[in-house]
């Protein structure tokens, strides 16, 4: 491939996920899905979608939506839009609490406000707060970068965004505000992320997806590279005790495993057995109480099943104590969203 390989999300492709079901492992565990998209960009993702994934077998007691720059407003103030997205959420966790009562689908909002707005952020955080109903829980401003690795990647944010006076101006509004930072970027921006947890203790960070662990472009058929370079990374991010890492989103097209090309869908063992290293890795350098897995979906149902997903997270915990378990699949989720 050549430099600028070009990389998109995955459609769902019903059909082929259906070619393997599997029986539900610890169908009893209590599980926190904390990070999940509502949308129709990979085929509909809505109240009746979600719902089917959340009761497709394991034990999902609570979920949190991640903004994903869907449902703006279509006027007003530019800053404002993203708000759009946060009234749209709410109407689906309505609806989903009105069909399925027993499950807090979206009890927690992560929604997006422009951190270069500086101090000028805080009337779309005001906003955000009146629109989500009580479900407010932290904001996510997109910094993954391809950089002149690749063309047209999903997304490209310009490089160094976290380094500038004014985002960091809005990140100081966040602690103020008791919301969290969700950071999606692509690994070799890991040292970015740390420096701001180092300028900002008091702020709640979490690390989507591993800190995107890429695979394609330049990137492919150097896995054990790009895992020892993605391991010194984590290891000095680990250092901040206000840094937190989602377990997950790695069947993303980015990450370069492919499952999706294959002619059958991937059993949990398979993909248990191919993330290992990752899962194992962050748990060790972090610990559970830092640590929570989450199922990025729809984003990842272009290559996996939810039922699949989730066993594939059991099969890697199931050395784990009860209470690290407890911990990874549900308490340091709840903690951390104060749900």
């Amino acid at each position: 491939m050549t430099k600028f390989e070009q990389t998109t999300h995955i459609h769902t492709n019903e059909e082929w996920l259906g070619k393997l079901t599997e029986e539900i492992l610890e169908p009893d565990l209590p599980i926190i899905d904390p990070h999940h998209h509502l949308w129709d960009r990979l085929g509909p993702y809505f109240t009746d979608e979600l719902l089917a994934d959340l009761t497709s077998g394991h034990n999902i007691r609570q979920s949190v939506f991640i903004q994903c720059r869907y449902g703006y407003r279509t006027e007003g103030p530019k800053e404002m839009l993203p708000v759009g997205e946060t009234e749209f959420v709410v109407g689906i966790a309505e609806e989903a609490t009105k069909k399925r009562p027993d499950i807090g689908a979206c009890d927690g909002i992560v929604a997006h406000a422009n951190l270069l707005l500086g101090e000028d952020v805080q009337p779309v955080l005001d906003a955000h707060k009146e629109a989500a109903k009580g479900r407010l829980r932290g904001i996510r401003h997109i910094t993954a970068s391809g950089g002149d690795a690749f063309s047209g990647a999903v997304p490209n944010s310009p490089l160094r965004t976290m380094y500038q006076e004014d985002f960091r101006a809005g990140f100081a509004k966040l602690a103020e505000n008791d919301l969290t930072f969700d950071g999606w970027l692509y690994h070799p921006q890991i040292p970015d992320f740390t420096d701001l947890a180092r300028a900002f203790p008091e702020t709640t960070m979490i690390l989507d997806h591993f800190g995107g662990p890429l695979g394609i472009g330049p990137y492919r058929g150097r896995g054990d590279e790009v895992f020892a370079e993605w391991k010194g990374y984590m290891t000095e991010l680990a250092k901040c005790e206000n840094a937190h890492v989602k377990l997950g989103g790695l069947a993303m097209d980015v990450n370069g495993f492919d499952l999706h090309k294959e002619p059958l869908p991937p059993s949990s063992g398979e993909c248990a057995r191919l993330w290992r290293p990752y899962f194992e890795t962050a748990i060790e350098l972090f610990g559970p109480d830092r640590c929570m897995f989450e199922s990025n979906f729809p984003v990842d149902k272009g290559a996996v099943s939810y039922p699949v997903v989730w066993n594939a997270f059991k099969r890697i915990a199931a050395g784990a104590s009860a209470d690290e378990k407890a911990k990874l699949f549900h308490d340091t989720a709840k903690r951390v969203y104060r749900l």
